[in-house]
């Protein structure tokens, strides 16, 4: 469960190493973002010479957290880190790769295009 002021890794190659979540999109008192919600951040580490720059304003999917998250076959799964990818308007991730696993309810969230670059999906 991601909250406000929670920093999180970037798991594309947009330029942004990590970000921290300043509102959870989806509802006036909406307090976490779970996996496949989308928030609007701030970039706290980029790369040198990329598109995104410190301090830059992006939206991000939620696409790894620690907190299991449960299943509708009763199984649980949950990650290492908390991880995020950058998107645009139109729900499109701005990278062109994707890096680490990704749960398969991402793609029932509607980011197919995400899952169609992962490596691995979980």
């Amino acid at each position: 469960m991601i909250q406000e002021r929670a920093i999180l890794k970037v798991a594309d190659n947009s330029g942004a190493k990590t970000i921290r979540c300043f509102r959870v999109l989806g509802g006036t008192r909406r307090r976490y973002a779970r996996i496949g919600d989308v928030f609007v951040a701030s970039v706290q580490v980029a790369e040198p010479r990329k598109a995104l720059k410190k301090k830059d304003i992006v939206r991000a999917v939620v696409v790894r957290q620690k907190a299991p998250m449960r299943r509708a076959d009763g199984s649980y799964v949950r990650f290492d880190e908390n991880a995020a990818v950058i998107i645009d308007e139109k729900r499109q991730p701005k990278a062109s790769r994707v890096f680490g696993p990704m749960p398969r309810e991402l793609k029932e969230k509607g980011f197919e295009s995400i899952i169609t670059m992962a490596e691995e999906i979980v």
